[in-house]
């Protein structure tokens, strides 16, 4: 048996040929789609980066984990405490040593333990190999590692490789040169309407600070290709093109790895996972160049799984039903004869995709803690956000979003679809209860991060962030955030 696992950093779904995207931006991902299954509701169930991964290798809600920020107390997996074992529970329950005590030699590459100091992501891993560039590395790097790897390993039996492609986040760092969009249209709901408006408006990563919460000359230098500010229609070029051709490149390079386990004559025998941590926010909710919220487009995530021997019933399939990712770890688990553990919170869904068939949940809980504190409820066509902190943007407490009529999140329907908005309320309340049955820490790991002084990105940031919106015209946008946030204390730490 062999696994492979490419794990495109920021890939948001609908910027992918095979979901519909109107650029080419994923060939070789398409490829492999039109072999698999491709899952059209997938979603991390917290994000960003940190909380996403550690859910992942866990099977586990971060409320149960206790990992939903970026720093802080709520940045570090609970303590076992009296109840650890000579081994700890992640070292026997983690995605990868569930695969490894099938018989596989697990392998990552990928410099995410290091940037976020995640090194419980290495639990079950035998080798890790890491670029040492803490995520700021470019695909042919992360290529070299791969490619070495594959020439010793490709053609042995019983291994799980994972392979780590930054390349879409943000600063967007495609080679110079590497345009393979200059001339091709944009999508078109963003116009100079829409932009206008953002650009009134207000929030770090909003349309005149897109690069957080001021300009950064210096990142201009080093990203050239990264944004400051959406000023003009070619700005929003420059966003799309900037974050596509960072897809591109990152497919350039699942090509190679596919094309060289062909060569080796093992692909067809390969099981095939391509998915992502999170997406990306570009423009919708004022939010550009990030991934900040726990809206659509942050939570869902490309999910593609081509399994060897699969029937026609899984080729080229479209599964619709409501997952989270940790519903397809369980899922490739049990394809694997491995056991999911009593502890995950992951389902599997084998039997139904061995029949090829969906077989989703009645909805999902998205939650996100590390620039903003909210959770989010995905039922049906819809998706309501519940706000704690609003990490200085212009949210009210409850959005309502219908994502087949308007996918880009443009019209918040909350005040006029009571019904709705309390169907979400009790699924919510419903999942909360279900969680506190369950915990081994008696906090909600969000109520945590409120109580250190809010979402870790933006501690500390409101008083700079109100004197450069006065700087620019926007007095009366600081006026409301320091009325909305009278009590926010200084943050004295480090943001790294």
């Amino acid at each position: 048996m062999r696994v492979l696992y490419i794990d495109i950093d920021t890939l948001r779904a609908d910027h992918l040929g095979c979901y519909g995207y109107h650029r080419d931006t994923t060939p070789n991902i398409d490829r492999i789609a039109a072999e698999g299954v491709r899952f059209d509701a997938c979603y991390a169930s917290d994000t960003p980066c940190l909380p996403s991964r550690t859910a992942l290798q866990t099977g586990r809600f971060g409320f149960h984990t206790g990992v939903v920020g970026h720093g802080g107390t709520a940045a570090e997996m609970h303590v076992e405490g009296a109840r650890r074992r000579f081994q700890s529970s992640l070292g026997v329950s983690s995605f990868a040593q569930r695969l490894k005590s099938t018989g596989l030699r697990t392998a990552t590459i990928s410099s995410f333990p290091a940037r976020h100091s995640a090194f419980h992501w290495l639990a079950g891993f035998s080798e890790s190999y890491d670029v040492g560039k803490f995520g700021v590395e470019s695909a042919h790097e992360v290529y070299a590692i791969a490619q070495d790897w594959i020439a010793r390993h490709g053609a042995e039996d019983d291994w799980f490789l994972h392979v780590h492609f930054w390349d879409p986040h943000t600063p967007y760092r495609a080679p110079e040169g590497y345009d393979p969009f200059r001339d091709e249209p944009l999508p078109a709901w963003l116009t100079e309407e829409v932009r206008r408006a953002h650009w009134e408006s207000y929030g770090p990563h909003s349309a005149q600070e897109c690069d957080g919460f001021d300009l950064a000359p210096q990142m201009a230098k080093l990203f050239p290709r990264q944004p400051q500010t959406v000023d003009s229609m070619d700005a929003v070029r420059a966003v799309f093109d900037g974050y596509d051709a960072g897809v591109r490149y990152a497919d350039d390079h699942v090509g190679r790895i596919l094309n060289q386990l062909a060569d080796q004559g093992v692909l067809d025998e390969t099981a095939v996972m391509i998915s992502s941590d999170h997406g990306e926010t570009l423009g919708e909710l004022n939010i550009y160049c990030d991934h900040m919220t726990a809206d659509e487009h942050t939570s869902r995530l490309p999910m593609i799984v081509r399994w060897p021997g699969a029937d026609e019933k899984n080729r080229g399939r479209v599964d619709d039903g409501l997952h989270y990712h940790f519903d397809v770890a369980a899922t490739l688990l049990e394809l694997s004869a491995a056991r999911v553990p009593s502890s995950w919170d992951g389902r599997s869904f084998a039997d139904a995709f061995r029949a090829g068939r969906s077989a989703g949940r009645e909805a999902l809980i998205l939650s996100h803690a590390a620039w903003t504190c909210q959770r989010s409820i995905r039922f049906g066509d819809h998706l309501c956000i519940h706000t704690y902190h609003d990490g200085y943007h212009d949210f009210p407490g409850v959005m309502l979003f219908d994502l087949v009529k308007d996918p880009h999140e443009q019209r918040d329907l909350a005040g006029s679809e009571p019904a709705l908005v309390r169907q979400a309320a009790q699924l919510l309340s419903d999942w909360h209860s279900e969680m506190l049955r369950s915990v081994t820490h008696d906090v909600d790991p969000i109520s945590t991060v409120l109580r250190e002084g809010g979402p870790f990105h933006t501690r500390g940031r409101l008083a700079g962030y109100c004197e450069r919106l006065r700087a620019t015209g926007r007095a009366h946008h600081a006026e409301a955030l320091e009325a909305r946030h009278p009590g926010d204390r200084a943050w004295t730490g480090s943001p790294w």
